[in-house]
């Protein structure tokens, strides 16, 4: 190249698409993980607890992880920024993040142990579950541990924390203390499950970053740091709670029994946002890394392809739990069979989601104010709609499973406002299209709906034996051979290292981002 040529910005940015593949490769092997965990809990909470104690369990824990969210003060996504753009080492800035979140926990446990009733709106408060509360700083500081390992692409950490040991303990106390209490055994397992994740990501935080040596906090530097990141904070707790306010409405609207019908059908459809979730410990620092290199078409680059990995994803999973719904649901017990409809636009919104949550990941970086503007408009619509349509299906008088769907095509189009308006602004400030769609898409998923058909005319046990794969198989055959590119197929190329980051820690020393 000639000493005045520019590089061709088509040229796919090969080093940090080998890492946000390895990155997406190692956490979707911890979504598959966490999905052999999550299914067996659902089982277990349906069929031992029942739909009144599963709906009281949401709300309580709801609340919970409400306050968790606001503790970290963005920090979640934010300390990657942090970390780029510093000179103070990097050991003392996460143990600043720490404090912080810290202070926030405190705060938020404070209030919740002076008002429990906001846990248990409509229940009596008895035994231990007063100390639910404790959760908030496990949960914040897990949160804000796995991001600072994250910034060292050590994501092995959030594998281990967030889909082996959080998800299994969850299952594995939840079976255990049915024997002791069915009211509060489930709540109790809760707790159990963020002390046992704060401790697997406590170990390698440790062995990764080490006790702050010299470190001098700052008052005024801490509320700087807060101050900066109350737009981050905001903007995660609206896509926090867009996930939450459906539950919030329907324990306004519904008895527990039917909010714990929709829990249920919310936990399966939540199973492929995970998958989006997969990229966001690597895909914010290596964001954060090209920004302050001046990168923004690289940026956009990378938007586009993990926008494209989560939709195609997140869309095959959708159709294969969404089509034979009645059944999935049907295994945590007879009850939750009525949810199937409320599954169904659940799902749909998960899929229309993907492009709003991979381009936040960006705006977070370029645009937060205006980003959190967005996420607070969508909220607010959503809550609009949710009530505007249970409403609705109350004056023609329709079954109260039908209104309970009311709150989910809510969510549902209050995210495809925040798709369109969030890609459509990073596309505006990266100067470069950003949009993960692709028409293949399509074709994949007709195909895939024509077979879901085909298996829903087998026996029930057939229907999810064969069904299931066969609806993921054949979507995926179309993708992969009429969607996919080169730079696409790097996500499935397992290698070795990826397995070793399952189990080993990051070494201590990493190099640090340019600044």
């Amino acid at each position: 190249m000639s000493p005045g040529a520019r590089p061709d910005p088509a040229a796919p940015p090969a080093a940090d698409l080998a890492v946000l593949a390895r990155g997406g490769r190692i956490n979707f092997l911890g979504f598959v993980l966490r999905l052999a965990a999550r299914l067996p809990f659902l089982f277990i909470a349906g069929r031992i607890y029942g739909a009144e104690a599963l709906g009281r369990f949401a709300y309580a824990i709801m609340i919970v992880e409400f306050a968790a969210q606001l503790a970290t003060l963005g920090l979640k996504r934010g300390l990657a920024e942090q970390l780029a753009h510093t000179d103070k080492p990097h050991v003392c800035v996460v143990w600043d993040a720490l404090l912080v979140g810290a202070m926030g926990s405190v705060i938020g446990m404070a209030l919740l142990f002076a008002f429990p009733q906001a846990m248990f709106p409509n229940s009596e408060i008895h035994g231990l579950e007063w100390l639910l509360p404790v959760a908030v700083i496990a949960l914040a500081w897990s949160d804000v541990m796995l991001s600072a390992l994250a910034y060292r692409n050590d994501v092995g950490a959030t594998v281990r924390a967030r889909a082996i040991v959080e998800p299994w303990v969850l299952s594995i106390a939840a079976l255990v203390l049915a024997f002791v209490s069915k009211r509060d055994g489930l709540i109790l397992a809760y707790a159990l499950s963020m002390l046992a994740a704060l401790a697997a990501s406590a170990i390698p935080f440790l062995k990764s970053y080490g006790l702050p040596h010299g470190w001098n906090p700052q008052p005024i530097a801490l509320w700087r740091m807060t101050r900066r990141n109350f737009p981050l904070a905001a903007a995660d707790a609206v896509e926090w709670g867009s996930r939450r306010v459906d539950i919030l409405v329907l324990g306004l609207f519904f008895s527990p029994a039917v909010v714990g019908i929709y829990y249920v059908a919310q936990n399966v459809a939540s199973l492929p946002s995970k998958l989006k979730t997969s990229f966001d410990p690597i895909l914010g620092p290596v964001i954060a890394r090209n920004l302050a290199a001046g990168d923004r078409l690289g940026v956009a680059r990378q938007v586009r392809q993990v926008g494209f990995w989560v939709i195609g994803m997140q869309m095959g999973v959708a159709l294969a739990l969404g089509i034979p719904g009645e059944d999935v649901l049907g295994l945590m017990g007879p009850a939750f069979v009525a949810g199937a409809a409320a599954l169904a636009f659940l799902l749909a919104a998960e899929v229309v989601a993907a492009m709003a949550a991979v381009s936040e990941g960006a705006l977070i970086y370029v645009a937060r104010h205006r980003n959190m503007v967005i996420s607070l408009t969508m909220i607010v619509l959503q809550a609009g709609l949710s009530v505007a349509a249970i409403l609705i299906m109350r004056d023609y008088e329709l079954e109260v499973m039908w209104q309970a769907t009311g709150p989910a095509i809510g969510l549902l189009l209050a995210l495809a406002f925040a798709a369109v308006a969030k890609s459509w602004l990073l596309h505006r400030l990266l100067g470069g299209p950003v949009s993960g769609w692709r028409w293949p898409l399509v074709w994949a998923a007709a195909a895939a709906a024509v077979v879901g058909q085909l298996a829903i005319l087998l026996p029930e046990w057939a229907e999810l034996l064969f069904g299931i794969p066969a609806i993921l198989l054949v979507f995926g055959y179309l993708l992969w051979t009429r969607g996919f590119g080169a730079e696409d197929r790097e996500l499935f190329r397992m290698r070795k290292a990826d397995i070793e980051q399952m189990s080993l820690p990051t070494p201590a020393e990493s190099p640090q981002a340019p600044r």
